[in-house]
């Protein structure tokens, strides 16, 4: 056939090794954007594709993903939710908008948002320990009060006694005896950030947009126990699948992993 169409054996070669190329490299794409939760967008993807020794452009992978309708959760527009009351108390910033270089449990960062339930809000509180991003605690509940944070305290998977210091903003549902009574019982230091200044708790307000993309704002939750049901699936999916650009595109319990065994 190709001395009839006077095509060289090696373009033919050429043209059936880079189809099959191309089909292997569609699947891996639409595999590892699928095991995202349809999340990752070309730098992830990239990133993951090169951790199995293919090297890809995210021009290209930006291409495939076109062709076969991959929408990452990132490109849907986020909501602005409505600005919180705060409180008055005379408590410090600590934190000083110093993320990085946190050691294990050095500062614990929190902060709470809204989740649609059954055509009503429920809310949810996280506690973020700045090590290493991972989610420590946290809770759901139908009241935003202090009560939420407190069960996102009593859900931690750590010692409380190695918290340094708990950062947040200045809501009402952080000042409270329940709070401070904990907060006393576990010598734990307290840090505010400055009135009507988001940019203070910054990574607690990164990782609730990342979660309102990536769960809140995908999902129906008929009842309050759905919603806790998909929530433990979620930090688990976060805390031990999810890579981080922050973290090297480790996922939190990697890097944790990774940096205390180095300094034992």
């Amino acid at each position: 056939m190709c001395n009839v169409l006077k095509l060289p054996r090696s373009t033919y070669y050429y043209e059936s090794t880079m189809k099959n190329k191309k089909d292997a490299m569609t699947e891996d794409v639409i595999k590892i954007f699928n095991e995202s939760r349809k999340n990752y967008g070309t730098r992830k993807i990239k990133k993951k594709l090169a951790d199995d020794g293919k090297i890809v452009s995210r021009r290209r992978i930006g291409r495939i993903m076109r062709e076969n309708g991959l929408v990452s959760t990132y490109t849907i527009a986020q909501y602005k939710p409505h600005k919180k009351p705060c409180n008055e108390d005379k408590t410090t910033n600590k934190v000083k908008r110093e993320f990085s270089d946190r050691e294990y449990l050095e500062v614990v960062v929190s902060d709470l948002t809204y989740v649609r339930v059954a055509g009503k809000w429920n809310y949810v509180c996280i506690l973020i320990d700045l090590f290493n991003r991972e989610i420590i605690g946290y809770s759901a509940g139908p009241k935003k009060d202090a009560l939420l944070v407190y069960q996102a305290f009593s859900r931690a998977n750590v010692n409380l006694n190695n918290i340094s210091i708990f950062h947040t903003d200045r809501g009402s549902e952080f000042k409270n005896n329940v709070i401070e009574g904990l907060i006393k019982n576990f010598n734990i230091q307290r840090s505010l950030s400055k009135k009507g200044c988001p940019y203070d708790n910054a990574v607690a307000e990164a990782t609730f947009k990342v979660f309102k993309t990536e769960f809140a704002n995908r999902y129906l939750f008929k009842s309050l126990e759905d919603l806790n049901l998909e929530l433990a699936d979620y930090v688990n999916w976060y805390n031990n699948i999810r890579i981080h650009s922050t973290l090297d595109y480790c996922t939190p319990i990697q890097f944790k992993r990774n940096t205390l065994k180095k300094t034992v």
